[in-house]
């Protein structure tokens, strides 16, 4: 099937070539009626606009890539949306990379946005280590990390106070009557991990509270599964935790199956706080008490970031948004 030209376009409206551009680019130079019927005609003929050969003429390309640590992980799929949602809103689209957790595949799709000519670039980082292992790369695209706090790098971030919402956590706990609770899934690796826990343990010394660890030393992913087999071992030999506050809420929703196993009830038995605020936590058999990461705010200020520095220049600036609670059932007052 060939493809549909402008000139035929022009030729089936009775309009000039430049009267057809004019209507495709949004020119405010032909009246509504007449623009509204070249693009009418342009869908009856399934025109497919040049998009390469626009972006060599204006010199962007309305695409910003996106470069993440997993597609998989449902807070990061959540994240992707929103900026997708929000990227659109100011007429760009993505083009979204997956790293796998792998800083060399990282880099390599990294390299492959710029080489696409991509007008911003969002990371969600595979590690702490990921502004480092891209900073070699010289460019003028505006780049925005988003989910790591990278207080003492140069590049421009978006984050949530990561302290601050383990302190809600903590101080909601201890609201609800809990003196001794159980920190799971705290790891290495992760400058967002370390800042949550030691937001943890800073608040349980404020409050008088006690608090244990189990630490995620198996996996680089706090995924569901990890989540499953620390709380499994927890709850082979429990140590008299009355909560179990969860790095992430992949993790407590592996700690809720493991639970389930052990016959241990929701919130009856223990109570189980959470960390992000994905999707699967709302579902009415879940019904998880979290700190929520508020993903919309994350990616408008990502989205905001990128189109300044694209006009602005070298300009580098950080967002952190702050986090709220959002009560369930799954934890109860003693």
């Amino acid at each position: 099937m060939e493809k549909v030209t402008i000139k035929e376009i022009a030729k089936v409206a009775n309009v000039s070539y430049a009267t057809v551009s004019r209507a495709l680019s949004g020119s405010p130079e032909i009246g509504d009626a007449t623009r509204e019927r070249i693009l009418k005609i342009c869908d009856e003929m399934k025109y497919i606009p040049d998009s390469v050969a626009r972006s060599m003429v204006r010199k962007r390309t309305d695409i910003i890539g996106v470069v993440t640590a997993s597609i998989n992980n449902p807070f990061m799929s959540e994240l992707i949306e929103a900026i997708e949602v929000a990227a659109r809103e100011r007429g760009y689209n993505l083009m979204v990379c997956n790293s796998s957790y792998d800083l060399e595949l990282e880099k390599r799709q990294f390299s492959l946005l710029l080489g696409r000519r991509v007008d911003g670039i969002i990371v969600i980082p595979a590690g702490h280590d990921t502004a480092k292992n891209l900073s070699g790369y010289e460019t003028d695209v505006p780049v925005v990390y988003v989910s790591e706090n990278l207080q003492d790098g140069e590049a421009s971030y978006v984050a949530i106070d990561n302290a601050a919402g383990a302190r809600i956590g903590v101080e909601y706990l201890y609201k609800m009557g809990h003196r001794n609770i159980l920190y799971l899934g705290r790891r290495e690796g992760s400058l967002t991990h370390s800042l949550r826990a030691d937001g943890v343990i800073k608040a349980c010394s404020e409050l008088g509270m006690n608090v244990s660890f189990k630490d995620n030393l198996s996996s680089g992913k706090s995924s569901m599964d990890a989540g499953y087999q620390l709380a499994k071992e927890y709850f082979a030999s429990p140590a008299g935790a009355t909560a179990i506050f969860c790095a992430t809420d992949s993790l407590a929703l592996g700690a809720m199956h493991a639970a389930d196993e052990a016959g241990v009830r929701i919130p009856d038995d223990i109570s189980i706080l959470g960390f992000d605020n994905i999707s699967f936590t709302s579902l009415p058999r879940i019904g998880m008490t979290t700190v929520e990461q508020p993903k919309a705010e994350m990616a408008q200020a990502a989205i905001d970031l990128v189109l300044s520095e694209r006009t602005e220049g070298d300009q580098k600036n950080s967002r952190s948004i702050k986090p709220r609670l959002v009560e369930r059932t799954s934890c109860r007052r003693i």
